[in-house]
């Protein structure tokens, strides 16, 4: 493959280029996760009212059942993290892809809710897994100078999964009539919502199969002639060389990564970088988001809007949050992650504001609240301002900071409590939020993520340090 013209940053590297096309290839395979990521999280988002038709569930039934992946991506974050320490971080990325198949074939055929539940939990294995190893790899394979640019690629597709799930679901219940009218071979549309995931999910498990394993990794198993040729063909020979004996040096040499890494060996308490990873990973869920992401054509038919105009809004929503997530790498590695965070906290904490003064001012009818038209066009205008913001900022910056601010010896185990986290406070959002806005109101809901983004502004400030330009060998905590 040819050699771009980019020269390795390094020193003494004026003869070695990096080879920019082989490194841009295989972040575009690790981000097909990000891809299944965003589908199997936004494919759900439509299919409501025929999952409450087929299962006959009550608020707390459709919370289970929509929430029911996010326990599937907590374990499968937890545990990728250390089997990709194991066995490498390629192979758990295919059993990911296996994974997304097996979920998107089972859910489409769900006769009852606990298959359904059990269906969605397996793909949430395979999203836990992808979520923290596709930035994780990406940060292993990239040069410090570029890594940020490279590892937001991971946000943007998985809004192009998100924004995929939504045109397939728009499409899909347009065509039939309704997402639980008859469509192909007489199953409902909401059914061919799911089976419609087997394409990206195949594609990307054959991907994988083309691209090599992490040199970190390589490296960590005592595989020396392995990563030295890995590194060689993405920095060039003089270049990485000089990058394996940096990893070799970086390693903790006198013992396997292990969770006891994760304390601070002065104090025997918890790391600070722990600490900062796991704000990082919380905040990011308790600012609301994945309740658009989720329940963002229920939101919009609740306040008045129809099924075909919500899914509409929901495909609008995710072209903004592309052209923000375009924006975030034009910035990260030129301001910092840390800037973007703290513009990212505020501006969310503001327009959420917006949004619970617009809830506040609507009124019950039927029992559903109901905004007029300026305010509910208010509402929407803030939403989506929501949406760019957190998309420029909290999402991709949020992986972009996970997978490269630990130091190498703790790196999986580390992501493995983070992700394990994150997945847990999305669990805990999503699954309350229908409960929520029944018994509390949209105003007291969204009043809790408007409270969130904004402590997480002082958070940030506090426990997170900018790690622009370092490279991984540099990451001490």
């Amino acid at each position: 493959m040819p050699e771009s013209t980019a020269r390795e940053a390094s020193p003494g590297a004026s003869a070695d280029r990096i080879n920019l096309r082989f490194i841009v290839l295989i972040v575009a395979v690790a981000t097909l996760g990000g891809f299944m990521f965003g589908y199997d999280s936004g494919v759900i988002n439509g299919t409501q009212d025929g999952l409450e038709a087929a299962f006959d569930l009550s608020a707390l039934g459709t919370g289970m059942n929509v929430a029911a992946i996010l326990l599937g991506c907590a374990v499968g974050a937890f545990i990728a993290g250390r089997l990709a320490d194991l066995v490498g971080r390629r192979r758990v990325m295919l059993l990911a892809a296996v994974a997304f198949l097996i979920s998107a074939l089972w859910a489409g055929a769900a006769d009852t809710s606990i298959h359904f539940i059990l269906a969605r939990f397996v793909g949430g294995l395979g999203v836990g897994a992808a979520s923290i190893l596709a930035p994780a790899y990406i940060s292993e394979v990239t040069p410090a100078s570029i890594r940020g640019r490279l590892s937001s690629i991971q946000q943007i597709m998985i809004i192009f999964g998100l924004t995929g799930a939504f045109v397939a679901n728009y499409a899909l219940a347009a065509t039939a009539g309704g997402s639980t009218a008859a469509f192909w071979l007489g199953f409902p549309a909401w059914r061919w919502m799911f089976w419609m995931q087997v394409i990206p999910a195949g594609v990307y498990l054959i991907a994988l199969l083309f691209i090599p394993e992490s040199p970190r990794y390589l490296i960590a198993k005592g595989r020396d002639a392995e990563a030295d040729a890995v590194l060689s063909k993405l920095f060039g020979p003089g270049a990485g060389g000089r990058k394996a004996a940096e990893i070799r040096a970086s390693l903790a040499t006198d013992h396997r990564p292990r969770f006891s890494d994760l304390l601070d060996p002065a104090t025997r308490r918890i790391h600070p970088i722990v600490w900062a990873g796991l704000v990082l990973a919380v905040f990011q869920q308790l600012v609301g988001i994945n309740i658009v992401f989720y329940y963002g054509a229920v939101l919009w038919q609740s306040v008045g809007f129809s099924e075909s105009d919500a899914l509409q809004i929901n495909i609008v929503s995710g072209v903004l949050s592309i052209v923000a997530c375009l924006c975030a790498i034009a910035a990260i590695d030129r301001i910092g992650r840390k800037p973007l965070l703290l513009v990212g906290s505020a501006g969310m904490a503001v327009t959420l504001g917006v949004m619970v003064w617009c809830f506040s001012q609507g009124g019950l009818v039927d029992g559903a609240l109901r905004l007029d038209d300026r305010t509910g066009l208010i509402a929407l205008v803030a939403a989506n301002a929501y949406v760019v913001l957190f998309n420029f900022s909290w999402g991709p910056v949020m992986w972009v900071m996970l997978g490269e601010m630990f130091p190498n010896h703790m790196r999986g185990s580390a992501l493995a409590v983070a992700g394990f986290a994150q997945w847990i406070a999305n669990f805990g959002i999503s699954v309350s939020f229908p409960t929520m806005a029944a018994s509390l109101g949209l105003t007291i809901t969204y009043g809790f993520y408007a409270v969130s983004a904004a402590i997480s502004f002082f958070l940030v400030s506090a426990l997170v340090r900018e790690t622009r330009g370092r490279e991984l060998e540099e990451m001490t905590g």
